[in-house]
């Protein structure tokens, strides 16, 4: 069995956002030589997210929107916050939005479904963060 590990540094502009980084994966996966196994990828940061949908600029609007309505910005809504950190809801948000993401490696490329993108959310950005790919098989 072998395994390949990379690390992707984002930081992003905006407090909050959704990147694609499905060809940043699949570079790895074509750069490892591994036709058959697993693929994981994870927001190694507390208030960054890894996750699965469809690439479509309205349904990431809609996630936006969605996760500000249950949990809003704001430094006197949370506990957390009563530390001098501000944060708070973007702990939240990646919670409900997942850590990462293990898709199956087969015949060498991300078996992924009809639309099925991966994407890096961040919630608390303008930051350097890492994400962790690691593949393993054969």
């Amino acid at each position: 069995m072998k395994s390949a590990t990379h690390y992707l540094w984002i930081n992003t502009h905006d407090r909050q956002g959704f990147l694609n980084i499905t060809s940043q994966v699949d570079a790895e996966l074509h750069k490892s030589g591994i036709k058959e196994g697993l693929c994981l990828v994870n927001a190694m940061h507390i208030t960054a997210s890894v996750f699965i949908n469809d690439d479509e600029s309205g349904l990431h609007k809609d996630f936006a929107v969605w996760l500000e309505k249950l949990a809003p910005f704001g430094k006197d809504k949370y506990q957390h916050n009563l530390t001098g950190e501000d944060n708070a809801d973007a702990h939240l948000k990646r919670t409900v939005m997942g850590r990462e993401v293990v898709v199956a490696v087969t015949d060498g490329k991300l078996d992924l479904g009809p639309w099925e993108q991966i994407f890096y959310g961040e919630f608390d950005g303008q930051r350097r963060k890492r994400v962790l790919i690691k593949i393993i098989g054969e």
